[in-house]
């Protein structure tokens, strides 16, 4: 297997729901509900993410909800 095909997924840094919150909130995104232990945030355009409130959010979930969020990886770095 080659192994750059992981290293973009190496530059996320570990953050938990606050800090993830805090860059989503920056790009418009707000908290509409809380289900359970889940924090749906959404934008009024008609994009939307459930946040877990974990104090790590894994790598492969961070990415989703950057992409459900139609943000790139850059884009969500630049707004820690």
């Amino acid at each position: 297997m080659h192994q750059s095909c992981y290293r973009n997924d190496l530059s996320l840094p570990v953050l938990g729901w606050r800090e993830v919150l805090g860059a989503l909130k920056k790009k418009g995104f707000y908290p509409s509900r809380q289900r359970g232990s889940h924090i749906i945030v959404e934008n009024g355009q008609g994009l939307w993410s459930s946040v877990p409130r974990k104090d790590e959010l894994g790598k492969g979930l961070l990415l989703a909800i950057i992409n459900d969020c139609g943000l790139t990886k850059e884009e969500f770095l630049e707004l820690l």
